[in-house]
């Protein structure tokens, strides 16, 4: 069905869709419409991750979750080896279900742009499970923007240790949810 919904998109619009395009009809039948992360928030998304075209451990854990690409997990093995072309796509596909989860979570709570890129960011690295449950998102929900921002910095650890990685990631969520970068 989708294929034939974004060909008849295509034809309407008499151009290619852009990723854009295919994230806000994505959003709009998700229930979500006019929640799409921003170029900014995809770009605080990969400088974080980081590409990898061979899989490999968690740094923290030695072990699960393998990885590869832009932090693309699940179902990956050591020894998996990607193309440029999979890890793009494995990315649009694993930010539309995190922007598509956070847009849920957030429901019809003021949100500018920079606060659910953030959150979006933070959600792709410690899953939609933990952001669910998280004070950050109460907070957020609740209009304590300036406590929610607060929260970013206790996402810092990894297997009960703190990284300097995401000591860096955290900061930087927090400064885009405040509008500052």
């Amino acid at each position: 069905m989708s294929k034939a919904l974004f060909d008849t998109i295509r034809d309407i619009k008499g151009s290619p869709l852009t990723q854009a395009d295919v994230d806000a009809v994505n959003a709009a039948l998700s229930g979500t419409p006019g929640r799409v992360v921003s170029k900014a928030g995809l770009a605080l998304i990969k400088s974080f991750e980081g590409l990898s075209l061979k899989a490999y451990p968690d740094p923290a854990t030695g072990g699960e979750p393998i990885t590869i690409g832009y932090g693309h997990t699940g179902g990956v093995k050591l020894g998996t080896v990607w193309t440029q072309a999979q890890a793009d796509n494995a990315l649009a596909d694993d930010v539309s279900r995190f922007a598509n989860g956070v847009a849920k979570l957030i429901g019809d709570a003021p949100t500018t742009q920079g606060q659910y890129d953030a959150m979006v960011s933070l959600s792709y690295n410690v899953g939609l499970g933990n952001f669910g449950s998280s004070t950050l998102l109460k907070k957020h929900k609740a209009g304590d923007h300036a406590g929610a921002a607060a929260e970013f910095a206790r996402w810092n650890k990894a297997a009960g240790k703190i990284m300097a990685g995401l000591t860096r990631r955290r900061a930087a969520e927090a400064a885009m949810y405040r509008g500052e970068a």
